[in-house]
């Protein structure tokens, strides 16, 4: 499979950089036919109509869509990129996946861990759950604690049943 529209929803995270490098470096076989959709979702509280986001959370989205530019530039591709506001991500990036008919999503998703877990989070599990193609997740390695990639230390086996 060669997908020719990728759509890559980037939030600012340090993994957004590394899921766009993917999705250019997935498109140079057909550069011609393939495109690369670039998305930033602002959500918006419900407190506040969806066509009023904080103009402080568009110019940072703004930000990071001109970053996201500069990299597919660096990468020789062409990054279509666009802002768009919604009350939660995750329906938008499938709404928006449908919309540009998206062979692939890449999401970026950094190692965070919440209450000592691993989890996915909220945007991401919905897409895996409702997207209309294929779904691409680009992890950051996780931290062993000494801010190097590497799996973190083993938990303690307790030596119940042993003899």
């Amino acid at each position: 499979m060669e997908p020719l529209r990728i759509l890559v929803p980037v939030n600012g995270d340090a993994s957004d950089e590394q899921a766009v490098r993917l999705a250019c470096g997935l498109t140079k076989k057909n550069k011609n036919k393939s495109k690369v959709f670039v998305l930033n979702v602002v959500e918006v509280g419900r407190n506040l109509p969806v066509e009023s986001p904080e103009p402080d959370e568009v110019d940072r989205c703004e930000s990071i869509l001109h970053r996201m530019e500069s990299v597919g530039a660096e990468e020789k591709c062409a990054v279509e990129a666009e802002i768009l506001q919604a009350r939660e991500a995750g329906p938008a990036v499938v709404a928006e996946a449908l919309e540009r008919d998206a062979d692939l999503i890449i999401m970026g998703l950094e190692y965070k861990k919440r209450r000592g877990e691993f989890r996915l989070g909220d945007t991401i599990e919905y897409v895996l759950k409702n997207a209309p193609c294929r779904v691409l997740i680009s992890r950051e390695p996780a931290t062993n604690g000494t801010g190097r990639g590497g799996s973190p230390e083993p938990a303690s086996v307790s030596a119940a049943g042993a003899s």
